[in-house]
């Protein structure tokens, strides 16, 4: 609650886009924090990490968060727009990077297994950072006005004044502080929810959904309030971006420590997930198109989302 508070301070001094993209870089470095502290403290035992908590990062998000979104603005003001260029271009970047780097290590052949080599692991964190560098660049300098919300001029006259320049400073502080605290303890439940996980029976893939679902609870309740308060661009420039920056910067993150290291990193999906995978991105096309949404994409995202969660406990 402390984080969310702050990254909204910090969003009401700069604006839109800038906040939504500083809110969903802090907690990616998080993220990519806790990923890679669990590889080089788990090793081998721990090859898939990466790829189970950006994959449940991004279903979370694209299916349960943006649905939560839809379903809780449709309830309230029957009808919602955003700008469909914005969430197109987002949806179009996340795609491209979710199947080449989730998907497409299940169908190369230099090495067994759904894995990449060295070498195309190296390429596809080069084209992941060169999709997610173009898009924050059309986010926040080129097209900027693609991401603004639709309602502001008529709501500018109902916000509150800006913060100070003293005050957006610290909450960038504390809100870095607070994050720094959810990291830490998720690093310290990770070992009792993998015990856990074991002791019942379950898929490990379950501590990689828990730890995505702790990560992103800062960025799923800001969206939540924004969606609420019928600003469903910043809603889902909150929610897309978050998905961006999570596998955009996760994957050459978790690359480079692969390869200064020599760990093997597991990054290829099997077929019940790439399946959800692209029902969900389908769907989300499908909902965005029109720029004005309902319950009912509400509804259906959520659907996906219960699906997502049952298939994984019960595969």
């Amino acid at each position: 609650m402390a984080a969310v508070h702050h990254a909204e301070v910090v969003a009401h001094r700069t604006g839109e886009p800038y906040g939504t993209l500083l809110l969903a870089i802090a907690v990616t470095i998080i993220e990519v924090s806790l990923i890679v502290s669990l590889m080089l403290s788990g090793g081998t035992d721990h090859a898939t990490l990466a790829r189970d908590t950006v994959f449940a990062a991004v279903m979370i998000i694209l299916t349960g968060i943006i649905g939560l979104c839809l379903l809780a603005g449709g309830a309230r003001f029957r009808e919602q727009i955003f700008g469909r260029h914005g969430v197109s271009a987002a949806l179009v970047t996340l795609t491209a990077i979710t199947i080449l780097t989730l998907i497409l290590p299940n169908y190369t052949t230099s090495v067994a297994g759904p894995v990449y080599s060295k070498s195309q692991l190296i390429f596809v964190a080069i084209v992941s950072l060169v999709l997610y560098g173009t898009f924050v660049m059309v986010q926040v300098v080129r097209h900027r006005d693609y991401f603004l919300p639709q309602e502001a001029d008529a709501n500018k006259d109902v916000h509150a004044e800006p913060p100070t320049k003293r005050t957006a400073i610290a909450s960038t502080l504390l809100l870095l502080l607070c994050l720094g605290a959810v990291v830490l303890l998720a690093k310290t439940l990770a070992p009792t929810m993998e015990q856990a996980v074991t002791k019942i029976g379950a898929p490990k893939s379950i501590v990689g959904i828990i730890v995505a679902l702790v990560i992103l609870l800062p960025e799923g309740v800001a969206a939540f309030r924004a969606a609420r308060k019928n600003r469903l661009q910043t809603s889902l420039n909150l929610a897309l971006g978050s998905a961006l920056a999570s596998i955009g910067l996760t994957i050459p993150a978790v690359a480079i420590v692969s390869v200064i290291t020599g760990f093997s990193v597991t990054l290829g999906i099997d077929t019940k997930s790439t399946l959800l995978l692209i029902l969900s991105l389908f769907t989300n096309m499908l909902s965005f198109g029109t720029g004005r949404t309902t319950i009912l994409q509400g509804v259906v995202l959520l659907v996906i989302f219960s699906v997502y969660l049952f298939t994984t406990v019960v595969p």
